[in-house]
Formats: C-alpha cells, structure tokens, sequence
C-alpha cells in the first residue's frame, strides 16, 4: 500500500508538470501567433501604402522637368519592385511562421485530452485505493471482497499507469516537437527578413543612384528657358499691341496733311484766276 502511494504520488507530480508544460506552451505560443499576425497584418499595410506612394511619384512626375521626371519615374519603378518583394515576404511569414504556431492550437488541444485521460485514470485508481481500504476496513474477514476490492485496484492501477507512460511518451516528443518548431519558425523567420532586406538594400542603393542622376543644372536651365521664353513672348504681344495706334496714328496723320494742303492751295489758286480775271478786265477797258 506504501508502495502504490508512492506510486499515486509520482503519477501526480508527473500530470502535473505535464499540465504546467501545455499550459505554458498554450500561453506564449498563442501569444506569439497574435503579434506575428499582427506583424505580417502591418507588413502588408506598409506594402499597400507603398503601392500608394508609387502613384503619386508617378503623378507627380508627369509634371515635371524631364530629368527630374526620368529620375522620380525610375524612383518610382524600384520602390514599386522592393513592395513586389515586401509581398513574398508577407506570403513566407503566413506560410512558414503564423501557421505553424495557429496549428498549436490543434496540438494542446490533443494534449490536454492526453492528460484528461490520464487523470481520469489516476483517479479511478485512487478510487479503487480508497474503495479498498475502506473494504478492509468494514470487512477485514471478508476475503472475498477484498480480494475482488484488490483485483478492482489492479487493473486501475495498470491502466493509469499505462496513461501514465503513454502520457510520458506523448509529452516527450512534444517537447521534442516543440524545441524544435520553435528554432525551425525563428529561423524561417530571421531567413525570411534577411531575403527582404538584403533585397532592400539592393533595390535602394538602385533608388538612390535615380535620384542622384536627376541633372539640377539641366532642368533649372530649361525651367528658366520656358520662363523667360514665356516672358518674352509676353512683352511682344504687348508691344505688339501698343504699337499698332501709333502706327495708325502715323498713317492718318500723313493723309491728313496732303488733304490740308489741298484744301490750302485752292483758296490761292482762287486768288489767282480772281487777280487774273481782273487784270483782263482792265485791259479790256
């Protein structure tokens, strides 16, 4: 009896180790696959909002200078290209690290019935345990039914310990398990980023020389080329405009004199054929 109440004494320090592990296990790995959700769910809004930016360079480029417009278009381009690979990047961390820590849930799910399993039978046989004494207790003579109380016991105690080391087992390869999907996720995960950003790095070192390209001089000097074109053109139109009276103005004022002097000299000649008519008068006299 001594022997067996150590025996229900270990099986309890065992069950409850066991529940301790899955419950730690339930805990954080739950915990990890929110906030890597959470992550993935951020990388991907980075990606849409970049996709946004990509437009707007594109818009906003098409108003420009053509050196600086070559240069944002190109900018633009390369951005576009690093979100291409910001979304393998979203797709790897579903894939290879919220999955495996979502299919968690299945595992401590078949865990915990392992371990109701096995504290069922460990109740059963403390049952048993307790049924017996009791027996031996009420009817100390009474061979028969304390051997049938003791034969009760026996197979309890051989199917909790039977759990108990198919419990043993199953919570071995989940640790097992365990140890390692946690360095397989870590992995795919710090492989994952390093793909991305070593692809970052080459996609702006790319953006960067763009932006660099774009000749200040050359777009400054067209600018101001288109400016005071504009300006110029301006300053004809309006002399244009302004020297149009004066000519007019010229025109009308040679006609005018012309008419004037016509109209000048017929008094004269009037005077004239008047002296004239006069002085034959005067013959004739």
């Amino acid at each position: 009896m001594l022997m067996l109440g150590r025996g229900l004494d270990a099986r309890d320090n065992q069950t409850r180790q066991v529940r301790e592990s899955v419950s730690k296990v339930e805990k954080h790995f739950g915990e990890l696959c929110q906030i890597f959700a959470a992550y993935v769910r951020k990388t991907a809004r980075l990606r849409d909002k970049a996709d946004l930016l990509v437009n707007e360079i594109h818009a906003y480029a098409a108003t420009e200078t053509p050196s600086l417009r070559n240069g944002l278009k190109n900018f633009a381009n390369e951005f576009s290209k690093l979100q291409d690979y910001r979304h393998a990047e979203v797709e790897r961390l579903e894939a290879k690290v919220v999955e495996p820590l979502k299919c968690y849930g299945t595992i401590i799910k078949l865990k915990r019935e392992d371990l109701k399993a096995t504290l069922s039978a460990k109740n059963r046989e403390a049952k048993q345990l307790s049924q017996l004494e009791k027996t031996r207790q009420r009817n100390p003579s009474d061979r028969h039914i304390i051997s049938q109380a003791e034969s009760e016991l026996q197979r309890a105690s051989l199917d909790a310990t039977r759990t108990s080391r198919y419990l043993e087992e199953t919570i071995d390869n989940f640790e097992k398990q365990k140890i390692r999907d946690i360095k397989n996720i870590f992995s795919e995960f710090v492989t994952i980023e390093m793909l991305f950003h070593g692809k970052a790095l080459e996609i702006y070192t790319a953006a960067y020389q763009t932006i660099q390209n774009i000749d200040e001089n050359e777009d400054l000097e067209m600018f101001r080329s288109s400016l005071y074109q504009t300006e110029h053109q301006s300053r004809l139109d309006i002399v244009r405009a302004n020297s149009e009276s004066p000519l007019q103005r010229t025109a009308s004022s040679k006609s005018c004199p012309g008419i004037v002097q016509q109209i000048s000299r017929n008094p004269l000649k009037k005077e004239e054929e008047d002296e004239e008519y006069d002085n034959e008068d005067e013959y004739e006299d």
